[in-house]
């Protein structure tokens, strides 16, 4: 029972480790399944049209696209929670910090894409947001990997990193490449998220009624032809993210119920071995019903969501979108402009435009690197921050159509994030022997 306290980005971390693990295992066994003697039994299952009719109204499709359009919108939820508590109350919160990560997250957006870019021919050139996005589980995973004794400054500056590569990259896409099919329908959606952001400003903590009216614009979003994962994105900024109960009740409260059993023990003076199970049990019910009260609304609701997401969200997603067939593509063809340029992009884009800009950044003196952390450490970080996984491989899924170009594309991730998986953690192995250096003068 003695244990220290936990904060929220320990635990968001843990699960996500977890949780990238399992996506890694379940791609591995993906990948085998689909190039088994059983590989058709693969392509049926997700393939296969999942219907759903209500009345008039009828919605048919894969049952792999169910997964992309209705379960990754909550990895992004997730996501998004995570960012706004991080950026508002959390690590980052300082205003020198806040920069540095958005200088790290932009360069490590621009500098890749602009390789991408100038690799590839102009048909493929709608592909960027693949490189321009990171993937904070398989990051925060490949850091447990690395060394156990790395800072949480680091933790937190390289997970909040990715997630504003991951969110950025996906809304800039949908405002540039997105066709609307339904105008009333993205009016329905906009109507929603303003209702959503009224809501918020009128205090209102009624969490079933954000979750409902997040599944309306998620609804009317996909039938607009925007992608779901926006829905999740606009839905955590709204979350309330403060708890209603101040610091000081919520310390006499749990005072006031330690005191009162306290005294009960000793109005009782129960012999040894005698219980108070009653009185222990109505004290524990007590301070769970305060906490519960206590945790603000978006805290309470990443703590419900987030296993839902770790779990069974990336996995499904990995099951259904990682695999390939190894007799589909050519290994020349792995060498063309498209897969070099993502796989450059990846392992060399990412670390330079980080480190470029936050290095700008420090002569500036406008911000430095979080305290306690070595230029080394962030070396060895924005070699992982490469490692796009998951969240590249969605957005691959929505800018190549091609089935060979994304077996290729999908090739080149995986490539690119094992390669940008192990240089990061050879530097960070040894980065902790190092000393820091000094931030550069201008």
């Amino acid at each position: 029972m003695l244990t220290r306290i936990t904060y929220s980005f320990e635990k968001f971390e843990q699960v996500l480790v977890r949780g990238g693990t399992l996506t890694l295992v379940v791609a591995l066994l993906a990948l085998s399944w689909l190039n088994s003697p059983w590989g058709a039994s693969w392509l049926y299952l997700w393939e296969n049209p999942l219907t759903i009719s209500y009345g008039t109204y009828t919605i048919a499709k894969p049952i792999g696209s169910w997964v992309q359009q209705v379960l990754l919108p909550l990895v992004y939820l997730i996501l998004g929670m995570e960012l706004k508590r991080v950026l508002r109350v959390g690590e980052l919160k300082e205003r020198t910090s806040m920069i540095f990560a958005l200088a790290a997250a932009l360069g490590g957006m621009l500098i890749p894409v602009a390789i991408y870019l100038y690799l590839v021919p102009p048909a493929a050139q709608a592909g960027w947001p693949v490189v321009a996005t990171a993937d904070a589980a398989a990051v925060l995973a490949l850091l447990a990997l690395a060394s156990n004794s790395l800072p949480l400054s680091l933790r937190a500056f390289l997970s909040s990193t990715a997630i504003m590569q991951g969110i950025g990259s996906l809304l800039l896409s949908q405002v540039l490449y997105t066709s609307i099919q339904n105008l009333l329908a993205l009016s329905v959606a906009t109507g929603v998220f303003g209702l959503l952001v009224v809501l918020r400003a009128l205090r209102n903590r009624t969490m079933w009624l954000y979750l409902l009216l997040g599944l309306v614009m998620l609804v009317s979003f996909l039938l607009a032809g925007v992608q779901g994962a926006v829905a999740g994105v606009l839905l955590a900024l709204v979350i309330p993210i403060h708890s209603r109960v101040r610091e000081e009740d919520f310390v006499t409260s749990t005072d006031t119920v330690m005191g009162q059993l306290h005294a009960l023990r000793m109005m009782k003076r129960p012999e040894p071995g005698e219980e108070m199970e009653e009185d222990f049990q109505a004290a524990v019910h007590t301070l769970r019903a305060n906490c519960t009260k206590a945790l603000s609304p978006l805290r309470r609701l990443q703590q419900r969501l987030l296993p839902w997401a770790s779990y069974l969200a990336m996995p499904l997603f990995a099951l259904a979108f990682v695999p390939f067939a190894y007799n589909s593509f050519a290994w020349r063809d792995l060498l063309g402009p498209v897969p070099m340029g993502v796989f450059l992009a990846l392992v060399l884009g990412k670390p330079i435009g980080i480190l470029l800009f936050v290095w700008l950044l420090s002569l500036t003196g406008v911000a430095h690197k979080p305290p306690g952390l070595h230029w080394g450490q962030l070396t060895g970080g924005a070699l992982l921050l490469g490692a796009g996984f998951i969240l590249s491989l969605f957005q691959a899924q929505q800018a190549f159509a091609i089935p060979e170009q994304l077996t290729l594309v999908k090739i080149s991730i995986y490539a690119a994030s094992a390669l940008a998986g192990v240089f990061g953690m050879l530097v960070l192995s040894v980065a902790g022997k190092q000393k820091d250096l000094p931030h550069p003068k201008v």
